[in-house]
């Protein structure tokens, strides 16, 4: 697994449970660091431990644990970068989900080797969609799931999200647009803001 990843699960147990619960999980899961290098890869079967290890030490079912991860990382102000790309996706919550098929493609112009689930999106009535993601390692469908609710708040719009569960590398979530501008949405600036 790309090291992006395992550093991302780092990131967000040590940002939001602290450091001694990370070095936990990682006591946990058997792995040789507590420190994950984003431009290396690791075995698969380190990720899927640490994601079992998080789990147990935060107490919660590993799809939840996937599912805050993935709104970790569109909220937490280490990793905003990501929310801004996601944000060049439209300019509406039903553009931006258009735009996730091309997200894996846009993602290995700034990383070369990163392999993200390959993603299809279809619209099946203006408030019905559906979001297919394959992926050898299953779970990021809730990851998925995360990042769309908090992009969804992003853009303004109420959301349901149903994740339909795994079937071999494809995951399927459904999603029902309940209202597209229910609430302002987040500010965003196509420029950075220098602070």
């Amino acid at each position: 697994m790309h090291g992006l990843i395992n550093r991302a699960i780092q990131c967000f147990v040590r940002d939001s449970y602290g450091q001694p619960r990370w070095i936990e999980v990682t006591r946990l899961a058997g792995v040789e660091t507590t420190d994950f290098e984003a431009m290396l890869h690791y075995d698969d079967s380190a990720t899927e431990n640490l994601i079992k290890a998080a789990a147990d030490v935060i107490g919660a079912p590993w799809e939840t644990v996937l599912e805050d991860i993935g709104t970790y990382l569109v909220t937490h102000p280490n990793v905003e970068a990501l929310r801004r790309l996601l944000r060049f996706g439209g300019v509406d919550f039903v553009e931006f989900l258009h735009s996730l098929d091309e997200l894996p493609d846009r993602a290995r112009l700034a990383v070369d080797d990163l392999v993200l689930p390959s993603m299809e999106v279809r619209e099946h009535a203006p408030d019905r969609f559906s979001l297919t993601c394959r992926h050898p390692q299953a779970g990021f469908g809730h990851v998925l799931i995360g990042i769309l609710r908090t992009m969804a708040d992003d853009y303004g719009a109420l959301v349901f999200l149903e994740h339909r569960g795994t079937n071999g590398d494809t995951e399927v979530i459904d999603i029902t647009l309940v209202v597209n501008a229910f609430a302002s949405g987040r500010e965003f600036e196509l420029g950075a803001r220098a602070e």
